[in-house]
């Protein structure tokens, strides 16, 4: 079979298009089931979630306020957002990593082992993060670290040598700046 022409309907594109990370900011009714419909919309699709954290943001409205990290392609990420638009108990869905007036922000707390020279340079780490001492014992420091998470990300690695022995993450917390709401 005759390679197919340029232009022609036939022609395929095996180009691969770079996947990205986004973040979505979704505003749901607060009831039963809404969370589990979410997921499943991911989990049905293939779609991972990276991150998830879920909180309620206004009682007498019945509504939560939903952040989803996932990856994609920039076509993979526009059928997300699409979809989520379309799910009955969604009332706003905005891409905040790709909005300029987007923050991210993350806590984690990270525990360390250490003596001696490490435990020493463990603080001095920490000071420069701003991370906080929450705990502390003879031989190990808990930490309490927010900020973007590459900031996280940057402080995990500083302090695997130092003797990092547990970590946990809140998952990716978004906002817009400005007097405007969602």
């Amino acid at each position: 079979m005759p390679d197919p022409q340029p232009g022609s309907v036939y022609e395929l594109s095996h180009e691969e298009e770079a996947e990205n990370l986004a973040t979505f900011a979704v505003l749901v009714d607060n009831e039963p089931g809404v969370l589990h419909r979410l997921v499943g919309l991911f989990a049905a699709r293939g779609y991972n979630i990276e991150s998830l954290t879920v909180g309620e943001t206004d009682r007498r409205a019945h509504t939560s306020r939903v952040t989803i990290v996932t990856r994609g392609t920039p076509h993979v990420l526009s059928q997300i957002q699409a979809q989520l638009e379309k799910m009955v108990s969604v009332r706003h869905v905005r891409d905040v990593s790709r909005d300029p007036f987007g923050l991210e922000r993350e806590l984690a707390l990270v525990k360390v082992k250490s003596t001696g020279a490490d435990r020493v340079e463990a603080l001095r780490v920490s000071d420069i993060f701003r991370a906080r001492v929450i705990d502390t014992t003879h031989e190990s420091f808990v930490f309490e670290v927010s900020g973007a998470p590459s900031k996280i990300d940057a402080f995990v690695e500083l302090m695997r040598p130092l003797g990092l022995v547990e970590l946990s993450r809140t998952g990716v917390l978004s906002i817009t700046r400005g007097a405007e709401a969602m």
